[in-house]
């Protein structure tokens, strides 16, 4: 590859506190009928642009990236491919918050006043979008979770500096294991990040060298991922609860926001646990007092799991625009090993 500068366009934005650059120039166009396929295609050939943005001297293993494709439906006004610390979830909720203000703020979608309605392709397939416009600002984005379910409950493992630990299993667009917080004494305030990471970390660790999970669908989507600590449930009022709640990504990385597949997981305990019924709400409260609400809408069966429909509303926060450039003499990437996969991304 030439030492000349590569330009790369994007939208930095926040939800929940969780940065995400919406990248909207720069790139070839990625081989691929479908979003997934693209997705696939750079996970396989172009890693090294994740590597590249989520490490120095780019970004910070906290961060996501969310890159803006073509999408294959014709409903869709663009597709986004998502790539985070652990890889390249098919879905996220935060993510999908993220884009779809970027998208508006890009011009993709006209901003106008009150509600406006339209969809997305990520790689779990099209995501249907509300956004609220007030004064030409984006108050407040709605977006579908994935259909979400208990795969395994309440079962026990025995982890190394913590003994006997329960936990159940959940999808919601990634594999989530979930624990109750006051099980290792933790309220879910912000001084405990540090040791909500580590405890976090073996956990994951633990249950990984134990076994590894199938979707009933999707088959092997990875060793698991996220975890999710899960605090206290209070009820505000008739069918609207509230709960701190924290995501772990593995490895090592504690989510600002309670992240959107994170809320959809514990709708799905909820729900198992009979803790709540068709129409509620439930407010998931993170480590910074940044909040998203989902909603359960229905339950259907798939295969022998009680799947349930839900939507995530949270808000979005545009914060910076920029182009980044990569110089691919930069001694600081050497050590990432992507040169070779940027060759087959960037412009």
């Amino acid at each position: 590859m030439s030492s000349k500068l590569h330009k790369i366009g994007l939208i930095d934005t926040h939800a929940g506190g969780d940065v995400s650059r919406i990248i909207f120039s720069g790139l070839k166009n990625l081989p691929g009928k479908t979003v997934r396929e693209k997705m696939e295609y750079l996970q396989k050939y172009g890693d090294g642009l994740r590597k590249t943005l989520l490490f120095e001297p780019y970004g910070v293993p906290e961060m996501s990236i969310d890159l803006i494709v073509p999408s294959s439906q014709s409903e869709a006004v663009a597709g986004y491919i998502i790539m985070e610390v652990m890889g390249y979830p098919i879905y996220s909720g935060s993510n999908t918050l993220c884009t779809a203000t970027a998208v508006i703020e890009k011009g993709l979608v006209a901003k106008k006043e009150g509600i406006i309605s339209f969809k997305l392709e990520s790689p779990a397939g099209l995501v249907d979008i509300e956004a609220n416009i007030v004064n030409g600002i984006v108050e407040s984005v709605t977006c579908q979770g994935l259909p979400s379910y208990i795969h395994s409950y309440k079962q026990i493992i025995e982890v190394a500096n913590l003994g006997e630990v329960t936990y159940s299993i959940a999808y919601s667009g990634g594999f989530y294991v979930l624990v109750e917080a006051s099980q290792f004494g933790f309220k879910l305030n912000k001084s405990e990040e540090e040791e909500l990471s580590k405890t976090a970390y073996m956990i994951i660790e633990a249950i990984r060298k134990k076994e590894s999970f199938k979707h009933y669908s999707l088959g092997d989507v990875g060793p698991v991922p996220f975890l999710h600590f899960m605090g206290d449930l209070t009820k505000k009022e008739e069918g609207f609860y509230s709960s701190p709640s924290t995501t772990y990504v593995h490895p090592r990385v504690i989510c600002r926001s309670t992240t959107g597949t994170g809320t959809s997981a514990r709708l799905a305990y909820l729900y198992y646990e009979n803790k709540i019924k068709q129409g509620d709400k439930l407010e998931t409260i993170s480590l910074r007092d940044t909040k998203f609400i989902g909603v359960f809408e229905s339950v259907e069966k798939q295969k022998n799991y009680n799947v349930i429909n839900n939507k995530i509303s949270g808000k979005s926060y545009i914060i910076g625009k920029q182009d980044i450039y990569i110089n691919c003499d930069d001694s600081m990437l050497n050590h990432l090993d992507t040169l070779n996969e940027l060759t087959n991304v960037l412009e």
